[in-house]
Order: C-alpha cells, then structure tokens, then sequence
C-alpha cells in the first residue's frame, strides 16, 4: 500500500509565499510572524518595541557585513571598516550595549566635496565614522520594510528590487503611449533643505518607538565637520548616510500618492521626477500642484531647472539618457564625464603596455556600456572610432611620431590589431545585445 503523502501545513505555506514577497528583507530581523503582521497590518498602523531589533547582535554582525561589502573611507575618528573588525566582537557587543541601555551618540559627520558630474560645479558628502554607518544600516534593516510596504510604485530611487532601468523603461512606456508632455522638476538642494520636523512627523507616522524615534532624530542633528569648523545642521540629510535614501522617500511619499491619486503620471527616482501628460493643460496643472505641495512641504523647485516639455519637439532628459523623438541617447553631461575618463586613461605619454591599457579601459567600457545599451547604435560606433584614434595616439608617440592617430595608421594599426589584443567594441556588444533580443 503507498502511504499518503505528508501534507504542508496551510500556516506553513502561507508563511513562505510571504516569506518569499519579502525575499529582500534580513531574516536576522524579520521574522515570519513579523512578516505576517506587516502584511496584515498592525493595530493603529504603528509599531512599537523595535530597538531591541536594532541592537541584537544578528543585526549588527548584518550590518557590519553590509558596510564591509560596500566599503567607504573613514570619518572624522580616522577607524577604517578593516580595523574595526580586528575586534569586531569586541565592538559590537560594546556597540550592542551602548544601544540597548540609550548611551549610544552618533559622532560627527566628515564633510567632503566631489565635481558634480558634467559641471564645474562641487557638492557636499557626508561620511559617517564606520560604526555610526553599521548603526544606521541595522536601523534601515529594520525601518525600510515597514515604510516600503505602503511607497508608491512610481518610486524607483533606492529601493529593494528597483533601479535606474526600471524608472528609464517606464519614461519609455509612456513617452511611446503618448505622453508627450512631460513636467521636468527639479528640487533645489533637496538632501540638504529637508524640514527635520515636518521629516519626524511622517517617521512618527509609523514607527512610535521612543529610542529608535531619538536616534533618528540624533542621527539628523549630527555635527557636521567642514574643515576645521563644525555646525550643527538644522535642516537637511546628509548625502552619503546610510538611512538618508530612506529619510528622502519617506518625506516625498506624500507627493507620490498625491500625484497617483489625481491621475498624474510620475516617474520619481530619489529628489529626480518626470510627470508625464498627454496634454500642455494637463502638464502646467501638474506643475501647478506641485508647485503647491513643495511650498507646503518646507521645499522648492528649482527656477532654472524645472520646466514643461513638449517631447515631439525637444528632447527629455533623465537619469543620464536622452530621450529624442523615439530615440534614446546619453546626455551630453554623461558623454562627457565619460570620454574625459577615458581620456585620462589613455593619454600619449601612458608608459604602461597597451594590453595593460586595454584591460584597464575594457572595465570602464562594459560598465558603460552595460547602462547606456538601449541608446542608438551610431553612439557606439563613434566611440568606438573615437577610443581607437586614441590608442593610435599612443602607438605614434612610442614609433616617435608626432600628432593623434590618422591616415596610414588605419593601415599599421587596423580595427582587427586591436580587436586581437581583446579591445572591449561598443557597437559589437550593442548588436549581440539586439540579436539576443530577437532570437
């Protein structure tokens, strides 16, 4: 006789289709209970009693891992990822400690300044001491799943599962749906202009944990070391903190919802937004509210930088693409920020080997190209032309010959002699990328 069988507990299926809708969210603090309750609801819609989730030891040793991963320099107490883990049990349990009984105090924030990529133009990074980043990242393990449950799907910008190509596909989908009137907004110094109390509020929302609601809190208030001179900011979110991304959604969630609930198309990815129309009434309707809501929320749109496009007639910008009647190139910022990277990588005087120049600039290329694969075609080809004239500058300069590769050097160095030494071909990763699509 065949036994029957071994029948799955109903509770026990059920747990794992939630389990597996939050695959993204660290098991060492989310439980299947917890997932349940998230799902459900819980009483009032607020949650309490989340610090110890924060401070357990699973959670820290996560979150450490997490900023080893992503790596990062030192803050102002100069103690690199790799010394702090020397002692790493040491460390967090003292860390674990000073959380659990509220002694915990973040340290300052180390100010640097980095180009704005294709201007002459610096903005500001925070960088947070290692183990001020492994708190706030166990904060985040905790908090994201919480608010993620309920942000709009038009969000894209540092999201579980979402990114960049997602937003662009959806510009894409709509641009080619007719909605060719697109509102380009532009938020002035967002990160650095967000109203802490208006912020705190929205957390408070959600989450009414006390201890966690103060760190929060404190984690705003951090000093903030610009040279020799520290200032407490009093607005604000400094970029490069670890819980800063989800402290951004949090406060433009409402925006979102607005948008979605009177018919607007949006595509956001952080403080970046398009609002897509059908119509130039409808787009300076949109404008118009939104207008309303930032003057509401403490914020300001850009004057110089926001505006309503007709897309049958200029192009749209977004995310480094640009978007050009039914075609798709890099903007010209991007293009430029690129080939000056190349640039520095393949000057004449290089004394390295070209097959040490080539690997060098094969991994700049893919991830490049990896990116920008959905523009047209002819892009790649004049790169491609492009970044072999400047290989040939340098073969000319090492043969003793004067000026940027031209003419006969097409004959002494064809396209094949660089192929063989393994030159990563824009144009021949975009057509294997199309014929991949079409099989």
């Amino acid at each position: 006789m065949e036994e029957e069988p071994t029948r799955v507990p109903e509770a026990a299926t059920r747990e794992g289709e939630i389990r597996a809708r939050w695959a993204w969210v660290k098991p060492e603090v989310w439980t299947d209970r917890m997932l349940a309750a998230l799902e459900e609801g819980v009483k009032g819609g607020v949650w309490f009693s989340l610090m110890d989730k924060v401070y357990s030891k699973r959670n820290l040793e996560a979150a450490y891992e997490q900023v080893r991963r992503n790596g990062g320099a030192a803050g102002v107490d100069h103690v690199t990822v790799e010394h702090y883990g020397e002692r790493l049990e040491y460390n967090l349990e003292r860390l674990s400690q000073a959380l659990r009984d509220g002694s915990y105090r973040p340290k300052a924030v180390r100010r640097v300044w980095i180009p704005k990529p294709g201007t002459k133009q610096q903005r500001p990074l925070g960088i947070p001491t290692v183990e001020d980043r492994i708190v706030q990242t166990a904060m985040r393990n905790v908090a994201e799943p919480i608010f993620e449950r309920d942000f709009a799907e038009h969000s894209y910008g540092f999201r579980p599962g979402r990114g960049c190509k997602d937003a662009l596909r959806r510009v894409d989908h709509l641009l080619k749906a007719g909605y060719t009137w697109v509102v380009d907004a532009d938020l002035k110094s967002y990160f650095d202009t967000i109203p802490h109390g208006r912020l705190m509020a929205r957390v408070r929302s959600k989450i009414v944990d006390r201890q966690m609601l103060g760190l929060v809190e404190a984690f705003l208030k951090q000093k903030v070391m610009d040279t020799a001179v520290g200032w407490t900011p009093e607005r604000g979110s400094p970029q490069g903190a670890v819980i800063s991304p989800l402290l951004s959604n949090i406060y433009l969630d409402p925006l979102d919802h607005l948008m979605g609930e009177e018919g607007f198309e949006m595509v956001r990815y952080a403080d970046d937004f398009l609002i897509m129309c059908r119509s130039r009434e409808e787009a300076d309707a949109a404008l118009g509210r939104v207008r309303k809501w930032t003057v509401e929320a403490g914020l300001m749109l850009h004057p110089d930088k926001t505006s309503v496009i007709d897309a049958t007639v200029s192009a749209v910008e977004f995310l480094g693409y640009r978007f050009d009647r039914g075609r798709r190139w890099p903007r010209q910022t991007s293009l430029r920020k690129f080939k000056d990277a190349i640039r520095a990588e393949t000057k004449r005087a290089n004394g390295h080997s070209l097959e040490r120049i080539i690997a060098t600039l094969n991994t700049r290329l893919a991830g490049w190209f990896g990116y920008f694969k959905h523009c047209h075609k002819f892009v790649f080809h004049r790169l491609d032309q492009w970044i072999r004239m400047r290989l040939r500058s340098i073969l000319r300069k090492r043969a003793h010959l004067k000026g940027r590769g031209r003419g006969s050097d097409h004959q002494r160095w064809p396209n094949k002699y660089f192929a063989d030494l393994g030159l990563f071909s824009l144009l021949e990763a975009w057509t294997t990328a199309r014929q991949s699509l079409t099989r």
